[in-house]
């Protein structure tokens, strides 16, 4: 097992991933698109370098970034948002061949459970299902994990989170007041910062590559009952949900993660 690991993307996950995998002995390079961010990542003893994938090119310093690890976790999301013009697809081939080129043998693609589309039969997903994303970030984070996992120069482990969560980022803030919310029936799938790191590093020790995992808490209440449970519990003002039109909906099965990497999900959601 290396211990020297590339994390291209130390932002919200990045950072403390790095800084939990420093505290088990690890060597840890950590890319950031901030040059101001650098000195920060550096004082937590990260190997800190800017690093910006385009559609045209990998600007900065991507060799010395991955230069000498084993492991990379490529943690960088489309981002289309923001920048709806965005071709991750485009940034992830022009990424590859540094990749290629590099001492990775092994990488862990950070993608998310948006290649599966809701539905109104709220289907139970697992690995076996066929992904059908229906937003263009669903699209295309699946044809990168396809570019990825399709080529032989490394091993490729596929995970996909739910939504992320943690104190100072929890998604009931953004409900908190707003009325007429679609989907209340809709089963949550989310999941915790703290187990997002872990199940990384669960991969990382019991070497499980060349796998893909669905990754959101067991747990999945009702959308409507969870964000006011959530929402009275920080004192928020209570959203109000459109009960008159169908819920479409999934609900993420974590069952292959659970029993092959032997974990214990350790943030549960409150039904």
């Amino acid at each position: 097992m290396t211990n020297s690991i590339s994390i291209i993307g130390c932002g919200w996950l990045g950072t403390p991933l790095a800084k939990e995998l420093i505290e088990h002995s690890y060597t840890v390079k950590g890319s950031t698109t901030s040059i101001e961010k650098i000195d920060n990542l550096k004082a937590f003893g990260i190997d800190a370098f800017f690093v910006e994938l385009t559609d045209k090119d990998v600007k900065g310093a991507i060799k010395a970034s991955l230069s000498g690890c084993d492991i990379l976790v490529l943690n960088i999301p489309p981002g289309l948002r923001k920048q709806p013009e965005n071709d991750f697809v485009k940034q992830i081939q022009l990424l590859i061949p540094y990749i290629e080129k590099s001492s990775i043998k092994k990488v862990i693609f950070i993608s998310s459970t948006s290649v599966y589309n809701d539905d109104e039969s709220i289907p139970t997903i697992t690995e076996e299902s066929i992904p059908n994303p229906s937003s263009e970030s669903g699209k295309q984070l699946l044809e990168a994990e396809k570019l990825l996992q399709s080529n032989p120069h490394f091993m490729t482990t596929v995970l996909r989170f739910g939504g992320l969560f943690g104190a100072d980022r929890h998604p009931a803030k953004y409900l908190s007041g707003k009325s007429n919310i679609k989907n209340p029936n809709a089963p949550v799938n989310l999941i915790h910062l703290e187990d997002g790191i872990k199940i990384i590093q669960r991969i990382i020790q019991k070497n499980s590559w060349n796998e893909t995992f669905n990754a959101s808490t067991p747990s999945h209440p009702s959308k409507k009952d969870y964000y006011i449970s959530v929402c009275r519990e920080m004192n928020l003002p209570l959203p109000d949900f459109d009960n008159k039109s169908p819920s479409i909906g999934k609900c993420i099965d974590s069952s292959k993660l659970v029993q092959l990497l032997n974990y214990e999900f350790q943030v549960k959601l409150n039904n």
